[in-house]
């Protein structure tokens, strides 16, 4: 190759790399901004990820054809619920978390022309035998140039962290003229809010179970301590980081015990203008223990830079026992003289089991004093279980602690799969479903779904009105759903907020505040509710004798 060529293959180069730069700042910058104006620290732009997919294939393959399978309409409705309580709770609340990060994120992000094409590229072999699927590219195309390239619907939803009962709509979708036909077209994304509030859920039941063996045993002025007591392990378990993120969150509206530091700065930096809401304490794992050659060592090296605060310490990595009723003496002096509080950490065995010879052996070796409850309080030392951990586990183990004689407190529970990664769309049968039509001629159709072979798939029909009876005593009433044409003129306020409407609508809420409302409304919400009226359940059978009539 001649001088001259390599000149100009070389300056070639230095242009598509300078082109490159360009866009990875543009990039950066969009990173940096956040997705609803929140500044995002730039380490988290220096990874430079970017979404997998355009916007306009962020759905299920069929839904992509539904534009031409919908009839003409001047608007349309949708909306989504969770059909069934969590399975062994006999309770039907849950906790609704995470529309917010879903519409920030995805929904509220503009599309490009660029983005069509890239989907039409996509499309263009996605029919079975890898030939063209159809799809909405002239609507696409339509609102990139007459909507600043946002999706035209509107979608309300309930406040983040609101106290429900099954059947309450969480969230309305609602898209008009020749828009109504993208209706549902965001069901997948907005689906997903599913699995944010499965966790924060599971979280909140398993609060109550610690709850009742601190109201039993342990002193009121130590209730404070109730918050660390369920500390998330889950986050080498997740899936992908985001999964860690969206599932850690939601544990954390519920407790500030987390070794999930993507949630904890999630929620910190993003969510509660910096404000800390999780933490953690200094830890040994197998790796450190059997690094050392002997356990005394890594116990002694621990302490002796952690030993003034609280710290954990796993202990089978070869003998549990012998750990517990040789090594742990052979440190107490060391551990006493620095004054801190040691977490002995089992990790293998029957749980129940070896909580019980934790804190026995801790017992044994630094003493206890009895509370004003009569229950056993170990002096600076405690046991995290953090092995095959579940709610039930939780359940069995703090019976045995306090039938043992010890209070509540002295224990804490790490739970990783069981909190993260255990839930699925099933586990409270989250469904979004269509419920109203207009059609071209004006024509007004409240759609309901009734299959014949699973009555719990009923979906409920029409336009509704989401509200709350006013308390005059500034308790929270639970929330109550009407058909919209029967909303009480007086007495109710309505619950649902926009949270975008042909463009994003950014909240100014914290954590915090998500956390105070999730407090507070559990702790006001009897356990057992039914949200649907009887004006909605007398349309429901009404509507169900129509569609057996006309069979």
């Amino acid at each position: 190759m001649s001088t001259s060529a390599i000149e100009a293959e070389n300056k070639k180069l230095k242009e598509t790399n300078e082109a490159l730069i360009n866009q990875i700042r543009v990039l950066a910058e969009k990173l940096k901004a956040g997705s609803s104006g929140i500044p995002y620290p730039l380490e988290l732009v220096s990874g430079l990820r970017t979404l997998e997919c355009p916007l306009g294939v962020m759905t299920d393959s069929y839904k992509a054809g539904h534009f031409l399978m919908y009839p003409e309409a001047k608007s349309m409705s949708a909306y989504g619920e969770f059909r069934e309580p969590m399975k062994g709770m006999n309770d039907n609340r849950l906790v609704f978390y995470g529309i917010q990060y879903y519409i920030d994120n995805f929904v509220s992000r503009k599309w490009t022309v660029a983005d069509i094409e890239a989907a039409k590229k996509f499309y263009s072999t996605h029919n079975a035998g890898y030939t063209p699927y159809k799809f909405p590219e002239d609507l696409f195309r339509k609102f990139v140039a007459e909507n600043d390239g946002y999706i035209p619907v509107k979608i309300e939803a309930l406040p983040e962290g609101s106290v429900i009962y099954v059947h309450t709509p969480v969230f309305i979708i609602t898209a008009s003229d020749e828009y109504s036909r993208l209706v549902t077209f965001l069901e997948t994304i907005l689906t997903m809010v599913w699995y944010p509030s499965c966790v924060a859920t599971l979280s909140r039941y398993t609060k109550d179970a610690i709850k009742a063996a601190f109201d039993k045993s342990v002193d009121e002025e130590l209730h404070w301590l109730l918050g660390s007591r369920l500390h998330d392990f889950g986050f080498r378990g997740c899936t992908c980081v985001e999964q860690s993120v969206l599932g850690g969150s939601g544990h954390l509206l519920n407790f500030d015990g987390s070794d999930t530091m993507s949630a904890c700065y999630h929620t910190q930096f993003h969510l509660n203008k910096g404000k800390p809401v999780g933490s953690s304490i200094p830890a040994t794992e197998h790796s450190v223990m059997t690094s050392w050659k002997t356990e005394e060592e890594a116990m002694l090296n621990e302490i002796e830079h952690y030993g003034e605060g609280i710290f954990a310490c796993v202990m089978d990595s070869y003998d549990y026992e012998n750990a517990l009723n040789v090594v742990l003496p052979k440190v107490a002096e060391k551990k006493v003289a620095k004054g801190g509080s040691i977490v002995l950490r089992p990790d293998s065995g029957d749980p129940v089991e070896q909580v019980i010879k934790g804190l026995k052996a801790a017992d044994k070796t630094f003493g206890h004093d009895v509370n004003k409850k009569g229950y056993k309080v170990i002096r600076g030392a405690a046991v995290i279980q953090g092995d095959g951990i579940n709610y039930e586990v939780v359940k069995q183990i703090l019976d045995k602690v306090l039938e043992e004689g010890y209070a509540a407190q002295n224990c804490a529970f790490g739970m990783g799969g069981g909190l993260l990664q255990k839930v699925n769309r099933d586990t409270m049968s989250f469904a979004t479903k269509l419920s109203h039509i207009t059609y071209a001629d004006g024509t007004n159709r409240d759609v309901m779904k009734t299959p014949k072979t699973d009555s719990g798939k009923i979906s409920l029909p029409g336009k509704f009105f989401v509200g709350r009876k006013i308390s005059s005593d500034g308790k929270t009433n639970p929330i109550e759903v009407f058909p919209a044409e029967a909303a009480p003129a007086s007495g109710y306020e309505n619950v649902m907020k926009v949270y975008y409407d042909r463009a994003p609508k950014p909240t100014a809420e914290t954590f915090d505040e998500l956390r105070a409302r999730v407090e507070k409304q559990w702790a006001e919400i009897p356990a057992k509710g039914d949200p649907i009226t009887a004006a909605l359940k007398d349309k429901c059978q009404r509507i169900i004798a129509e569609h057996r009539a006309t069979k």
